[in-house]
């Protein structure tokens, strides 16, 4: 699939879902990295948590961007799961875009600084090490024809935003899930007060490259690389299914 057509796709079927009460498998060679081609994505439900997985052709987490010693025009890897679970679920107003639980790594800054993730004693300098969001995703052709963005936090509004919040001005939360990448498999588990009420929501896996703006404002962050979509179009296919079906 053409850049383009996975742009266009971004945009317009994000909120799309289809009735396929499972994992979504890929077909491989999609993406020219192994460890961004997606095989198999798939999120279960546990009783008080959910799992997100990720399988790659390669080995999972193995590239990470190159530093260029600043924040402006700074680049994110990800691995990606776009769902249909509503952004109060996990604290943010009501219906603000599709919320995505992102795994990534960018050497360039740090957005969990209460968290050590390279255990130096220093929670300031670890960017570079995977680590998960929750991001609320919104078209913005600012990024590109029929691209997407973190969406922004408009100067003097004061939207509803989760506890753990970074104080970026964007849609995102640093909950601090410890992503578990092992081979070809990148996996969060995530708490949930009641994760049985998201079963069959739909979700999809997209592999990405984003890019913080190079002037630092609005839009922030922008989806700029799309790698591999699990569905091959972004259609959200899967569907959350309980633990013990798997």
């Amino acid at each position: 699939m053409s850049k383009t057509t996975l742009a266009l796709a971004c945009a317009l079927a994000l909120g799309a879902g289809a009735a396929a009460a499972h994992g979504i498998d890929a077909r491989p060679g999609n993406a020219q990295a192994a460890d961004f081609d997606i095989v198999r994505t798939s999120v279960s439900a546990g009783d008080r948590y959910l799992v997100f997985d990720m399988q790659v052709s390669g080995r999972a987490g193995a590239t990470h961007p190159a530093k260029s010693g600043k924040l402006a025009g700074s680049t994110v890897f990800s691995y990606v799961w776009p769902t249909k679970i509503d952004t109060a679920e996990v604290g943010f107003d009501a219906d603000q875009g599709t919320l995505a639980l992102a795994v990534t790594a960018h050497p360039d800054f740090d957005d969990t600084p209460w968290i050590d993730e390279n255990g130096d004693g220093n929670p300031d300098n670890d960017g570079d090490v995977w680590h998960s969001h929750w991001v609320v995703l919104v078209p913005d052709d600012a990024c590109g024809k029929g691209m997407l963005k973190v969406k922004d936090i408009a100067e003097g509004s004061h939207p509803k935003l989760p506890p753990t919040w970074p104080g970026l001005p964007i849609l995102i939360d640093s909950p601090g899930y410890t992503p578990l990448i092992d081979g070809r498999h990148v996996r969060v588990r995530v708490p949930f007060r009641d994760p049985q009420r998201m079963l069959g929501s739909a979700f999809d896996g997209v592999t990405a490259g984003l890019r913080v703006n190079a002037n630092v404002h609005a839009p922030l962050l922008c989806v700029v690389d799309v790698k591999d979509v699990a569905s091959g179009d972004l259609s959200l296919p899967g569907k959350i299914e309980a633990a013990s079906a798997k």
